[in-house]
C-alpha cells in the first residue's frame, strides 16, 4: 500500500534542511545546487542571503516535484540522523510499502538469532547506521564517543552477544514502532549479500522470517543476483481480503439445501446429510486452512481417534465429490496429496466442489441477473487471508452442442464471473482440461505450479502422512 505525501511536512522538511545547505555552500554554488536537487533557479544575489535566495528558490516549487527534491536531498546531501530519517519516513510512506505488524515483528526478533550477521560487524553496523539513529553526531570532529547507541551495540550485542537478546536490539533501535517502509528495508538489509556475503546465512535468515511474514500476506522472494549471491525484495504475497470465512461448504454431490436459522444474525445452516456435502464451520487462522486443522475437524465430528484412519476417509470422501468424467480434476486432486503426502499437516488443505455463492434459483429462473461460477473446482485458504481457487476447464466452459461448436456467450460469462472474484479479493487460476487429463504428463506443470504458490514447512514440524490413491 502507499499513503498520500504529507507535502506540507515534506515543505517544513525541506526548509529545515536548506538551513543547513546555506552553511555548507557558497553563494557561487547555489545554482549548481537547486539544478542537481531539482529546484527552481535561486534569484540573483544583489542584497539577499544565502537563506534567502534558497528559501526563495524552494518556495517556487510546485507541490508535486517536492517528492523529488526530497530524494535528491537523501541521495545527495550528508544529513543529521533524525533529520534524515524524518525526510525517509514521509518520502517511503508515499510509496508502495508492505504492513508488518508489531506482533509479527517481536515474534519474529524472539526467534531470530543474529550470530550470521555478527560474523561481519562492520557490514551490520552499517546496516544499523543507515537506517536507525545511533546516537552519534557524524560531524562531530572529535569522533565517535561512548555512550551512543552505536557503542552499546558494539559492546552488548557484538563483543559481549550474550547482554542483549536480539527482541532487546529490536527495542533499542525502536524498530517495533517504526514505520512499515523502515522495518520492510531493515528486513530486506538482514537478508542483503552486503550485510551477510554468506548464501547459506541468507536463505537461513529469509526462511526463518518467512515464517512469520507469511500469515501478515508478506515475503521475502529473491529478485535476481548480485555478484553471484541471491537478493531478496519484501513483497506482498497477495490482494487478499480482509473477511475471514464464516461457512466452508465443499465436496458437495448436488446443490446445497441451505436456510437461515436467524435472518437477522445471518446464520444459516445447511439440511443435507454428510454424505451429500461437507460444512467446516470453524474460524480460520492467520495461517489459513491447514490440512491438520481439516483433519482434526474431521476427527472430532466424526469421533475417529485413528489419524491415518481419519485421513483416509477424509481424502476419499473429497474425492468422491469430484466429477468422473473430469479426469483433469482428479490428477490434479491426486498429484498435490501425493507430492505432500509426508508434510501434509502443514500444507494449506485443498477444498474440491466449493461452493463460493449460492442462489435458490437457477440460472434460468434467475436470467439477466444470475450469478455465475456459483461453484468452483477448488479453493485453498493461504496465510495473509488469502484465497485462491483453481479451476479446471474442460470444452463446457465454451462450447456448446457437446462440444461441436464454440460459444462466446459461455466464455464471456466464465470471464465475467473471474473478475467479480478477483474485485472480491479472490486470485483465481485456471487449467485447461487438456494439460491434466494424462497423470504423468500433468506431473511437471503441477509440481511447478504449486511450488510457486506455497513454500513447503518448516523441517521438524509434525506430520501425518496420507498414502494417495493411485
Amino acid at each position: 500500500m502507499a499513503e498520500q505525501v504529507d507535502l506540507q511536512r515534506l515543505r517544513s522538511l525541506i526548509e529545515g534542511v536548506c538551513v543547513t545547505l546555506y552553511q555548507r555552500y557558497g553563494h557561487e554554488d547555489l545554482p549548481a545546487l537547486c539544478e542537481r536537487l531539482g529546484l527552481p533557479s535561486p534569484p540573483p544575489k544583489a542584497q539577499a542571503t544565502k537563506h534567502e535566495r534558497l528559501t526563495a528558490s524552494l518556495k517556487a516549487c510546485p507541490d508535486e516535484r517536492l517528492p523529488h527534491v526530497a530524494q535528491a536531498v537523501l541521495d545527495s546531501e550528508p544529513l543529521m540522523a533524525p533529520q534524515q530519517m524524518e525526510l525517509q519516513d514521509v518520502v517511503w510512506l508515499g510509496r508502495d510499502y508492505v504492513e508488518i505488524p508489531g506482533r509479527t515483528r517481536r515474534e519474529l526478533a524472539k526467534e531470530l538469532d543474529l550470530s550470521d550477521h555478527l560474523k561481519y560487524p562492520d557490514r551490520f553496523l552499517t546496516l544499523l547506521g543507515s537506517l536507525w539513529d545511533l546516537g552519534e553526531d557524524e560531524f562531530n570532529v572529535w569522533g565517535p564517543h561512548l555512550g551512543t547507541l552505536r557503542s552499546d551495540i558494539q559492546r552488548h550485542v557484538i563483543r559481549f552477544p550474550d547482554d542483549w537478546s536480539t527482541e532487546d536490539l529490536f527495542e533499542q533501535l525502536r524498530a517495533f514502532e517504526a514505520p512499515h517502509p523502515r522495518f520492510g528495508r531493515f528486513l530486506e538489509g538482514l537478508a542483503a549479500s552486503e550485510v551477510l556475503p554468506d548464501e547459506q546465512a541468507q536463505r537461513g535468515f529469509v526462511e526463518l522470517a518467512n515464517r512469520h511474514l507469511q500469515p501478515v500476506g508478506a515475503q521475502l522472494r529473491q529478485e535476481g543476483e548480485t555478484d553471484g549471491y541471491p537478493q531478496f525484495h519484501l513483497h506482498k504475497l497477495g490482494r487478499g481480503t480482509a473477511r475471514r470465512p464464516r461457512n466452508l461448504i465443499f465436496a458437495t454431490l448436488g446443490k446445497p439445501d441451505i436456510r437461515f436459522t436467524s435472518a437477522l444474525d445471518n446464520d444459516i445452516e445447511v439440511a443435507e446429510r454428510d454424505d451429500k456435502v461437507l460444512v467446516y464451520d470453524r474460524p480460520v487462522g492467520k495461517e489459513g486452512l491447514l490440512w491438520r486443522d481439516l483433519l482434526t475437524w474431521w476427527q472430532e465430528t466424526r469421533d475417529i481417534t485413528d489419524q491415518e484412519q481419519a485421513a483416509r476417509a477424509l481424502y476419499s470422501r473429497m474425492e468422491a465429490s469430484l466429477p468422473p468424467k473430469s479426469p483433469g480434476q482428479k490428477n490434479l486432486f491426486w498429484h498435490y496429496h501425493h507430492t505432500h503426502r509426508e508434510h501434509l499437516n502443514d500444507v494449506p488443505a485443498l477444498l474440491p466442489e466449493i461452493w463460493l455463492h449460492w442462489d435458490p434459483k437457477t440460472l434460468r429462473q434467475r436470467g439477466a441477473d444470475a450469478m455465475q461460477n456459483l461453484r468452483m473446482d477448488f479453493l485453498m485458504l493461504l496465510p495473509g487471508n488469502r484465497r485462491v481457487v483453481l479451476e479446471v476447464d474442460g470444452m463446457q466452459h465454451y462450447t456448446r452442442n457437446e462440444g461441436t461448436e464454440p460459444d462466446s456467450a459461455k466464455y464471456a460469462a466464465t470471464m465475467a464471473g473471474d473478475r467479480d472474484l478477483k474485485f472480491r479479493g479472490y486470485e483465481v487460476f485456471r487449467f485447461g482440461h487438456d494439460e491434466l487429463r494424462d497423470r504423468d504428463r500433468a506431473q511437471p506443470l503441477l509440481a511447478g505450479f504449486f511450488a510457486a504458490l506455497i513454500d513447503r514447512p518448516p523441517i521438524g514440524q509434525s506430520r501425518v502422512p496420507l498414502s494417495a490413491r493411485g
